[in-house]
């Protein structure tokens, strides 16, 4: 049985950077188990925010493994994210994992991959996940036609990834780095 399906998305502008994701869990790409999981959260002493897509389990082994790269270089976001990717892609097990990850602090925002990729966006927003490109599209277009603020757009773009993608609900939850 396995367990996936959802948005992230991070939107950072004027000096605030939001995380905002999804509730629903899918099973198989057929049936909603669960429609208010939280897949994002904060860790590192409240100063980091992650969000996750992909399998549950897997999402949550690297979540892990991410909070134990911040305490052992002490919080330092992009080191944790670069030598998180260095792990899951060196780890035979690790390299299993099928989960992507945007991690941000106040100052940084990076999505983090099994193939070794940490990838600060271009634009100020960034989004993974089944409904992630039609967030990041949504976003892209609030940010450079609005004044809203980054909390505003994370909100109204995961609202219109919701009512495109089946496997992405309107159970939003917004963390501000």
């Amino acid at each position: 049985m396995k367990l996936e399906g959802t948005t992230i998305i991070g939107v950072r502008r004027d000096g605030q950077t939001v995380i905002a994701g999804d509730g629903q869990v899918t099973q198989n790409q057929q049936v909603i188990m669960k429609g208010n999981a939280r897949k994002v959260r904060r860790v590192y002493n409240d100063s980091v925010v992650l969000g996750f897509a992909g399998s549950v389990a897997d999402a949550f082994t690297l979540s892990e493994r991410f909070e134990e790269m911040l305490n052992k270089y002490s919080g330092n976001l992009m080191r944790s994210a670069v030598e998180l990717a260095m792990l899951w892609r060196g780890d035979r097990n690790l390299r299993q994992l099928e989960a992507l990850m945007i991690v941000a602090d106040k100052k940084d925002m990076f999505i983090v991959s099994g193939s070794g990729d940490v990838i600060e966006p271009e634009h100020s927003v960034c989004a993974i996940g089944s409904g992630g490109n039609y967030a990041l599209a949504a976003g892209r277009a609030l940010l450079e036609n609005t004044d809203m603020t980054a909390e505003q757009i994370a909100r109204e773009a995961m609202h219109i990834a919701s009512d495109i993608c089946i496997f992405t609900n309107s159970n939003i939850v917004v963390e501000v780095a």
